[in-house]
């Protein structure tokens, strides 16, 4: 008998391989995004996010391997899969010198919806993407973070059950990246959303879940809390201590359960990041040490990885 997806998995993603040439773009991913979920799809630039969106979407086939979305196959059933879908590619492809308005009712002409849908349709993605004091511009006269926020719009026009957004901050000011992560984590509360990006912050941000791929191939899978927990393998105490740097460093490293010490300077402060050995509470001993030597305390407080730290670990062939 064929196996099922489990039925709250919206898309599933099997074996997926795709050349450009004789080298592999993606290799052997496998992944899958559940109902109602944000999935961030996080990687450096030439990783393989940009050709994985392409195939989930049906832009292209993969050159082996299967996507299902909503139990249709992306490339036997694509058209079933485009009316469940919407796309914004990394460049998105807009009518310059259209009106955002008729744009939007010649991208819904397209997709067959009927005009009295088209008409409300446009009502309600013009006010969820705040366009209603542009929706008369010319869209070539558009600021960046303006016409991404019309590609957004002509993406969910249709009501797709899906959203697939490629890089959706890349180039455009720090107001506009506020406000667009702020339009997609409301998307999510209806939609099941895969949001691909090389911007650490922005992913760690919106999404519930992240999925890491390096190469072509996918190096983690987890919620960035769990990531954190699997890699790290040791706790990190930031101690700012009142003393001789040379002196302190030595006396924290002989510690027991001490692993490394580093130090910077941060606004005229010494502060120290001690590691500490999974399970270790040495925060008494530190203390100890630190008054002993008649050196001042002035705070300690436990560190947690970040995603910027699990990425490079993942992305530099460090040992886990």
């Amino acid at each position: 008998m064929e196996d099922r997806k489990p039925d709250n998995l919206m898309i599933q993603a099997s074996e997926l391989t795709h050349y450009y040439g004789p080298r592999p773009a993606i290799q052997d991913v496998n992944f899958g995004v559940k109902r109602g979920e944000i999935l961030g799809f996080l990687g450096p630039n030439g990783a393989g996010k940009t050709t994985t969106m392409r195939i989930i979407t049906g832009f292209m086939p993969p050159t082996q391997g299967k996507v299902t979305l909503a139990d249709y196959d992306v490339v036997e059933q694509s058209l079933a899969v485009r009316q469940r879908i919407g796309y914004l590619p990394e460049t998105v492809p807009l009518h310059t010198e259209m009106p955002v308005t008729s744009y939007l009712k010649y991208m819904g002409t397209l997709r067959g919806m009927p005009s009295r849908q088209i008409k409300r349709r446009i009502s309600d993605v013009i006010d969820l993407c705040r366009l209603g004091d542009y929706h008369k511009t010319i869209i070539g006269k558009l600021s960046k973070g303006f016409r991404q926020r019309v590609g957004i719009a002509q993406a969910i026009l249709h009501e797709p059950e899906v959203l697939v957004l490629d890089e959706p901050t890349i180039g455009i000011d720090p107001i506009q990246v506020v406000e667009t992560r702020r339009l997609i984590q409301d998307l999510g509360k209806e939609q099941t959303v895969v949001l691909s990006s090389h911007i650490l912050p922005e992913v760690n941000m919106i999404c519930e879940r992240v999925l890491i791929i390096h190469e072509g191939m996918i190096v983690a899978e987890d919620t960035p809390e769990n990531l954190a927990q699997r890699l790290q393998g040791v706790d990190q105490l930031q101690v700012e201590v009142g003393g001789p740097v040379r002196e302190v460093t030595a006396a924290l490293r002989q510690i027991k359960g001490v692993t490394e010490v580093t130090h910077r300077s941060q606004q005229g402060r010494n502060v120290f990041t001690v590691q500490v050995q999974r399970g270790q509470d040495l925060r008494d001993e530190i203390s100890r040490v630190v008054v002993s030597n008649d050196w001042r305390l002035l705070s300690m407080q436990l560190v947690s990885m970040s995603l910027e730290d699990i990425f490079l670990r993942l992305t530099t062939h460090e040992e886990l």
